[in-house]
């Protein structure tokens, strides 16, 4: 059952994301970004926590989850640190997923030979 539901939910969010790229003239750099947003200010108002215990992987492996982890490292460093944790509390609980992403840019950039879409 905990498949389904984080099949459903993160097929949901892609279908939005998806109507978004085809029914306005929102380009995807800005579809990405306003799901990062959300994710921020969904956690920020207490709605998107119920959503990622229910779901599981659907919630929080979509970029909207990359708000939400965003947004709780932020709560927690605040709550540890005080106002300095509002800096580095995001970055310091999303670091794997940052270096994560920067070694296997740097990886497909090495193998793969780019050249113009022309």
């Amino acid at each position: 059952m905990d498949y389904l539901k984080a099949f459903l939910v993160g097929g949901a969010l892609c279908l939005i994301g998806q109507l978004l790229i085809d029914k306005t003239k929102l380009t995807p750099a800005r579809i990405l970004v306003g799901y990062v947003t959300a994710g921020v200010i969904l956690t920020a108002v207490g709605v998107y926590d119920p959503l990622v215990e229910w779901a599981g992987a659907g919630a929080t492996v979509p970029l909207i989850g990359f708000g939400y982890a965003l947004a709780k490292g932020t709560e927690e460093a605040v709550m540890n640190l005080g106002f300095l944790g509002s800096f580095a509390g995001g970055v310091t609980a999303c670091a794997a997923g940052i270096a994560a992403a920067v070694f296997f840019a740097l990886l497909a950039a090495l193998l793969f030979k780019p050249r113009d879409k022309s």
